[in-house]
């Protein structure tokens, strides 16, 4: 194995470009470009069905359900009950 002398080992411009400006770059490409894939991968898999986000970015509207009927079954179970046992009172 060769040793270099300290003389003849001499880093280029193209080197500190590449260690200082270009390195950096690709390094903060790469992570926002996994970041967008998973934050992707997370929004076709899960995150549309969820009804709270589907409800906040408006990608269904809510529906109104008109009320039943018979919406008010405890009301009447208890009138019932109390007109049947007036000594309950």
């Amino acid at each position: 194995m060769e040793s270099f002398p300290d003389e003849s080992f001499s880093p280029s411009y193209w080197d500190y470009f590449t260690f200082l400006l270009l390195r950096p770059i690709l390094a903060v490409l790469f992570t926002f470009s996994l970041l967008s894939l998973g934050w992707l991968l997370a929004w076709k898999l899960v995150l549309v069905h969820v009804p709270l986000v589907q409800e906040i970015f408006g990608l269904r509207k809510k529906s109104v359900k008109p009320k039943p009927a018979g919406r008010r079954r405890f009301t009447q179970f208890y009138n019932r009950r109390n007109a049947q046992n007036p000594s309950l009172e």
